[in-house]
């Protein structure tokens, strides 16, 4: 007979939100053998932000142990023995292929069951691969996403093979931007290709697009946009060549990294629980539609306070919070106290080269730029905010001081009235920092 084990409280998912998860349990205390973490990857939680950034320099900076969660957000550093000494199992490479959430089991690829009292949901997203629509070619070697460690470490292997080669970066969004620099610092000659009319179009307006652009233009980075590829050559060894494009153009290409977006892991538990905006529905505890079934990170779709609407969120701090706000929550109900329901800003940032941006709030609404935004210039630092209905409710800063990035979060929590958008423009970030 296949092995069934019970635990008190499972994890289904090992990445940032499991991990937080797991701190957030042990700081409550958790008794040897209550809680599982079942994780399709074979390491313990990671900060995963780190793969796209440090994790691919020239020198190889980041590297395992040293960004296992919590050190993204200033916490202590979670190894494997940690795990171990709390008495949580840590179940590496397995992979659940099935949930049955009403009889509350799961059943791995190996067939193993596992039982539970209080399951966490904390799949993730996966990237969306140009194999899935039935790209020309796409399934040649060398063609690159990143989303887990191992797919880091094949793409830096490829990155000291190829030395001096041609990189084409399909995508134009956070990996397209970060993975561009990242191959260029390794000294690839990068090539960016995209639809949209400018990079990251859900966040950046065309005039904070521009700087950017220029920025990786004066590193030498090619940007293309306006077209797609629509197929890929290969040599006889099955290895890419080259990238085709819908407008005709043909790229030389020996290394290609595709990022053209994510989808939440939900299908284990499709038809079995509400779902909402492509994610699983929660309230502020992240609670689902499913007595004792919680969903956080990526997958969830909760009530953003701060707009009085349900969103969802793929976003690293919000994988970090919504883990905390969910074990909070399970404890707060066995200990029939309550806690707050869940109050987000919005976050997102980035980093590549030497440039640093942070975005607060939402972004709707008129925008106003601030600031030096040449990208010629020795030191750019620009902002700009985004205003409804009179008042301020996005900011975004470049080149800020964590004091500065600080003060733009509070205006995007507060959303200060203002009425003169010239002055605005005027004042900058002195609007920030007089609040």
């Amino acid at each position: 007979m296949a092995e069934e084990k019970f635990y008190k409280y499972v994890i289904v998912g090992g990445g940032v939100s499991a991990g937080y998860a797991a701190r957030e349990f042990g700081r409550h205390g958790v008794k040897p053998g209550e809680l599982a973490i079942i994780s399709k990857e074979a390491v313990a939680p990671y900060e995963r932000p780190a793969l796209s950034k440090a994790y691919l320099f020239p020198e190889g900076t980041a590297r395992l142990p040293g960004f296992h969660v919590c050190v993204g957000s200033g916490g202590e550093r979670l190894l494997p023995e940690w795990y171990a000494e709390k008495g949580i199992d840590l179940l590496l490479s397995t992979e659940i292929v099935k949930a049955d959430l009403a009889s509350k089991s799961l059943v791995s690829a190996a067939g193993a069951t596992f039982k539970y009292e209080v399951l966490i949901i904390a799949t993730g997203s996966t990237v969306i691969k140009l194999t899935d629509f039935g790209v020309q070619g796409a399934d040649a070697n060398n063609i690159f996403y990143l989303r887990e460690i191992d797919d880091a470490d094949k793409l830096v292997a490829s990155i000291k093979e190829k030395k001096d080669g041609k990189a084409v970066i399909v995508g134009g969004g956070y990996i397209g931007l970060e993975l561009g620099a990242a191959l260029k610092v390794n000294n690839l000659d990068v090539t960016m290709v995209y639809p949209e009319p400018w990079c990251m179009p859900r966040l950046f307006t065309a005039e904070i697009a521009a700087f950017y652009e220029g920025y990786y233009a004066n590193k030498g980075i090619k940007i293309i946009k306006g077209t797609v590829a629509v197929g890929f050559d290969s040599d006889t060894n099955g290895n890419v060549t080259a990238v085709k494009l819908k407008d005709g153009r043909v790229l030389d290409a020996d290394i290609v990294v595709v990022g053209v977006g994510g989808r939440p892991l939900t299908t284990l538990f499709k038809g079995q629980v509400q779902e909402e905006k492509n994610g699983i529905k929660t309230d502020g505890y992240f609670k689902t539609s499913v007595p004792d079934v919680y969903a956080v990170g990526d997958v969830a779709t909760f009530p953003l306070k701060l707009y009085n609407e349900l969103r969802r969120v793929e976003h690293v701090d919000h994988a970090r919070k919504s883990a905390e706000q969910a074990v909070k929550a399970i404890k707060a109900s066995e200990e029939g106290g309550s806690i707050e329901t869940y109050d987000y800003l919005p976050f997102f940032y980035s980093r590549s080269f030497n440039l640093s941006w942070q975005f607060y709030g939402d972004n709707v609404g008129d925008t106003v730029l601030f600031g030096d935004n040449n990208p010629e210039s020795s030191k750019p630092k620009f902002g700009a905010y985004w205003i409804k209905n009179g008042r301020v409710v996005g900011a975004f800063l470049e080149a800020g001081t964590p004091e500065e990035n600080k003060a733009i979060a509070k205006v995007a929590k507060v959303q200060p009235p203002v009425e003169d958008l010239e002055k605005l423009t005027k004042e900058g970030l002195a609007f920030a920092s007089a609040l």
